[in-house]
């Protein structure tokens, strides 16, 4: 994609890091009228921010490490977020069966009351208890259970949550380049001179920019002494999560909340429609953030966590997919325990005549509020208005009237009734009323070009380069969208090979 701002030399702010929190920071300071660029070493949500549990939430479990500002903030969120991008948030019902040896009963329902109060909910469902005999989200479970509770949380597109606010940056007049690192910064008096360097082809470049915000979340530390040999004291933890993805459990739309004996949580959730992902693990975590998989430790883990609960047992041999995201959490605390770690950022501000903000921490549901508190601290700084802007405006697909879904779903198959229901709920789950440019004139599959399997056809491979900037086959089939579930590896193939192409034709237009 080709930004539509006039390339320069010189920014305002230059935000190394395309994760949801670069990416969010970029939006916001865009909007404000702000000169920005972002700059990802790899595709936009390469790492950690595709490599979540798909959740906007509190964190219900945060409760239990007294973390009652973060959840509050969280829980606000939700609704905000909903709002902005009702295409790829949507609501989700939760049951959580209770088992009397883990947590008591009374727990349960004063941590439920909590998170059905804190953050002011006005648009989703309250909690209740259940009795898992009688409901039917007891059937899929061991007979042995028999109360449950139900609480509500949203589910999240997470790597496209990122490409559309960078796609916003744009459409604000920012510029946004995936696969360009950022080598070296140096302070020059009340600007920095950046060195990036193009990844595909080794070429740099050096441009300067008035600020530079480091939201290279589990490299944060490492750009701050590799590319400015700055040291910095902040107690960060990086923590390996991983998720595995098996043919489906159920039947139907809600997830699970599971309880383990050690104290953790696993989640089950409707996934892509004929799957559920299960997760997640946390386990310290040394190496390179890019190399993060899940271990077969992990994936037995799962499995065996899954299995307390459901009748129909799991093993390795199901997984049809799994996916490990490394996070980098800030806690000033000496807590052993990852799982207890602070999921709150904490901002950096040195605020001399070349400002540098560092970004430590955060989770996918409150990175609009991390981002309007990062640009607080620099607006001033460069002459920008404080304002909270970004709530109130849609995402790119996210213009759906009154924020209904459904009913733009079903204008889209009136519309276009020759879109398999199925491919139809798809295209509007991802790309909203975005949907319409990719399909464009089309009056029929024919007119989409050629099919790689699945519901997979070119216009769809063509807008992702257009617009999005995928150029493999692991961006458009494995982050842009989870197509790559359905295609076998012949298929997935042949989507590399035309992104080889069109590779190609852009670099010698």
């Amino acid at each position: 994609m080709s930004s539509t701002a006039e390339h320069s030399d010189s920014y305002d702010v230059i935000v190394v890091g395309g994760g949801i929190n670069g990416a969010g920071i970029a939006r916001d300071a865009a909007g404000r009228g702000l000169k920005v660029l972002l700059v990802e070493q790899g595709d936009l949500a390469n790492y950690t921010s595709s490599a979540s549990t798909k959740l906007v939430h509190g964190g219900l479990r945060y409760l239990e490490y007294y973390e009652f500002r973060l959840v509050q903030k969280a829980l606000k969120e939700r609704e905000v977020l909903m709002g902005i991008a009702p295409h790829i948030i949507w609501p989700l019902r939760f049951v959580m069966p209770h088992v009397k040896e883990l947590r008591p009963a009374w727990m349960i329902r004063m941590g439920l009351f909590l998170y059905d109060h804190l953050g002011g909910r006005k648009k989703l469902p309250g909690s209740k208890g259940i009795n898992l005999q009688q409901h039917y989200a007891g059937q899929p479970l061991d007979d042995s259970l028999r109360k449950g509770f139900m609480y509500s949380d949203c589910w999240v597109q997470d790597s496209r949550l990122v490409v559309l606010n960078c796609m916003d940056v744009e459409a604000r007049g920012g510029r946004v380049l995936p696969r360009t690192r950022c080598t070296g910064a140096q302070r020059n008096g009340d600007s920095w001179q950046v060195e990036l360097t193009d990844t595909t082809t080794d070429q740099k470049q050096t441009i300067q920019a008035r600020s530079v915000v480091n939201a290279a979340g589990p490299w944060v530390a490492r750009l701050l002494s590799d590319a400015m040999q700055r040291n910095d004291d902040k107690d960060v933890h990086l923590v390996k999560g991983s998720h595995i993805v098996v043919p489906s459990m159920f039947e139907h739309e809600d997830s699970y909340l599971f309880q383990n004996n050690d104290g953790r949580v696993i989640f089950a959730i409707p996934y892509e429609q004929h799957f559920t992902l299960i997760g997640t693990t946390d386990v310290a975590y040394e190496g390179n953030p890019a190399e993060a998989t899940a271990s077969d430790e992990e994936i037995q883990y799962l499995c065996d966590a899954v299995n307390r609960y459901f009748k129909r047992e799991i093993t390795p041999a199901d997984v049809v997919w799994t996916y490990s995201g490394v996070r980098a959490l800030y806690d000033e605390s000496e807590e052993d325990n990852v799982s207890a770690v602070s999921r709150d950022y904490s901002l950096d501000l040195d605020d001399s005549a070349a400002p540098l903000l560092s970004v430590f921490g955060g989770k996918i549901t409150t990175y609009r509020t991390l981002a309007r508190q990062a640009v607080d601290r620099i607006a001033p700084l460069l002459g920008a208005e404080i304002t909270d802007w970004t709530g109130d405006q849609p995402l790119p697909g996210g213009d759906i009237p009154n924020g209904d879904f459904e009913a733009y779903l079903d204008a889209l198959r009136q519309s276009r009734p020759w879109l398999p229901e199925d491919m139809a709920w798809r295209l509007a789950r991802n790309y909203g009323t975005e949907t319409e440019r990719m399909l464009g004139s089309a009056a029929s599959l024919d007119d989409l070009g050629e099919h790689f399997g699945a519901d997979l056809y070119e216009a769809e491979l063509r807008y992702l380069a257009q617009y999005e900037w995928a150029m493999t086959a692991e961006d458009a089939i494995w982050r842009r969208t989870k197509v790559g579930l359905m295609l076998d590896e012949n298929q997935r193939q042949r989507v590399g090979t035309w992104f080889g192409g069109e590779n190609k034709k852009r670099a010698t237009a």
